[in-house]
């Protein structure tokens, strides 16, 4: 593998929701690989602290601040994106978030929000920056993060899980219709992964200072759930997006890629308490998993 591969020098990229947990790691690990980047995210002290993060990098880092869920924001957003830079190579739609509820518990209210935060954003920032990518002629690329709850059941979490099965839907069709363009489309779909989101944190500074300590029950019932025994980190969700931004996956188009350690494979499958086998249930539970943030 040559550097040309990997490397992403002078590219721009926008990163929504770029100020913590996923979006923050997909945006400093493309500034690693030589991009400047776009930080799109409601909370403006993380859109503020990724910003320095990547310029210790070398790189050039505009930091706008954007309610992801307010379509004509999001346009502005991409615009300045575009006479700051000049240019638009990559899109990280990432942004998005979710609390858990049953549905018939949800209001209408709460539908709406989590479709404008985790599906209209997707479709508002798409339609704005595609075009200047085909005007510049130079290809592109579009990363959707999605989520593996796109494609198993998900009680609790019915409109959001719907959302990213659309994501999933978009993604493919999207991949179709601007292959023409040279602009390739894909997905990564993670699993239970640490971000300020699970972890409490959803709005303020990040401070894992002041996140709560987890149990060793939960720790363990976590383990039996996901083949690879851990949560996921928010870094490897980095690396994959930039395995689909970079020319690493030039022949690539349409796929939803899992980075959730084999969750989705095991569809239900858990470790035994023993650790030496797989059973279709845990007897004991886990506990439920907390509001996240993408």
């Amino acid at each position: 593998m040559q550097p040309a591969d990997y490397l992403l020098t002078d590219k721009v990229a926008v990163v929504t929701g770029g100020g913590g947990g996923i979006g923050r790691a997909i945006a400093l690990e493309l500034a690693s690989a030589g991009a400047d980047i776009v930080i799109a995210d409601i909370i403006a002290e993380r859109c503020d602290e990724t910003a320095a993060r990547i310029s210790e990098t070398g790189r050039a880092a505009l930091p706008l601040q954007t309610d992801m869920a307010d379509t004509a924001q999001v346009r502005a957003m991409i615009a300045k994106a575009d006479a700051h830079f000049g240019r638009i190579d990559i899109l990280v739609n990432n942004a998005g978030g979710v609390s858990g509820k049953a549905f018939l518990d949800q209001s209408e209210r709460s539908w709406r929000k989590h479709i404008d935060l985790n599906l209209i954003s997707l479709f508002a920032a798409t339609s704005a920056a595609v075009p200047i990518m085909i005007r510049e002629a130079h290809g592109g690329a579009v990363v959707n993060v999605t989520s593996i709850e796109a494609s198993r059941a998900a009680p609790s979490y019915a409109v959001y899980a719907a959302c990213k099965a659309g994501m999933n839907s978009f993604t493919r069709t999207m991949a179709l219709e601007l292959a023409e363009h040279g602009i390739r489309v894909n997905a990564i779909a993670p699993d239970y992964t640490v971000t300020p989101g699970t972890r409490g944190n959803v709005t303020g500074p990040v401070d894992p200072s002041k996140w709560p300590t987890i149990s060793p029950e939960h720790e363990a019932a976590t383990a039996r759930r996901i083949p690879l025994g851990r949560p996921g980190i928010d870094d490897e969700c980095g690396k994959a997006a930039l395995y689909l931004a970079s020319a690493m996956s030039s022949y690539v188009t349409g796929i939803v890629l899992p980075v959730d350690g084999g969750s989705w494979a095991s569809s239900g499958w858990f470790r035994t308490r023993d650790g030496h086998g797989w059973a279709l249930h845990d007897t004991a539970g886990y506990a439920p998993r907390g509001s996240s943030d993408s």
